[in-house]
């Protein structure tokens, strides 16, 4: 693959990851990123990435452990449309911080505590673990890390929905700022997009790690799907 982005990655602290403001604007942060990924292509990079491995396992009930899950909007947004395609879905979300998983659990789904780099699951507890606006959060080593601990975690593949770093999506980044209602997602939306990966570059991570075969799609509004299978 040839790298045509001449936009280096910069690191800058996001936001909603320090939980700055008081629990009233988190939620409010949180709303927005749920709105983010319902409209710019987030629920349908998943969806697609499980109806893939659905298609190829024969598959028609799945396990997943959705990572960094927030209020696990984008797994149980999935869910119910896949349950109208005939795949039902099993979501155990996992954040490191309860307070923003209080609203995920219910409705059947399993919520826990915990640390993405040292999953606190047995080997092979799922069938595939997810996750979400996480990878660019990390650095390529903490890349390789985390899917190397969810291969293990998982029984058939990763799945890593993200961003796409790259000069329009900067520019399309700022005109929609006005769309965010919180302080935090105006300034987590750029930094996002600075910290995100090219699909090269997630390539080249993803091939360092124990995966049998990585397949990597370019979804619409900048965003990539990337599955690590593991047999």
């Amino acid at each position: 693959m040839t790298n045509r982005n001449s936009m280096k990655r910069v690191v800058i602290d996001e936001l909603l990851d320090t939980d700055p403001g008081t629990p009233a604007e988190v939620t409010i942060g949180l709303a927005d990123l749920r709105r983010i990924n319902q409209w710019f292509g987030g629920v349908a990079a998943t969806q697609s990435m499980i109806s893939k491995v659905a298609q190829k396992t024969g598959a028609d009930s799945l396990s997943l452990l959705e990572v960094a899950a927030g209020a696990g909007y984008v797994p149980q947004a999935a869910s119910t449309r896949l349950q109208k395609l005939g795949v039902s879905l099993r979501v155990t979300l996992l954040d490191r911080a309860h307070s923003h998983l209080t609203n995920g659990s219910g409705n059947g789904t399993s919520a826990v505590a915990g640390d993405a780099l040292a999953l606190p699951f047995a080997d092979e507890s799922f069938d595939l673990v997810s996750c979400c606006l996480f990878a660019h959060h990390l650095e390529p080593q903490e890349v390789a890390r985390f899917v190397n601990e969810s291969l293990r975690v998982c029984r058939i593949a990763v799945m890593i929905n993200d961003l796409i770093r790259d000069p329009v999506h900067l520019a399309l980044a700022y005109a929609s700022l006005p769309l965010h209602r919180s302080y935090m997602t105006r300034h987590d939306a750029l930094a996002s997009v600075r910290r995100a990966y090219t699909i090269e570059e997630m390539h080249r991570m993803l091939q360092g790690t124990r995966a049998a075969k990585v397949e990597i799609e370019r979804h619409t509004f900048f965003r990539m799907g990337a599955i690590a299978w593991k047999n």
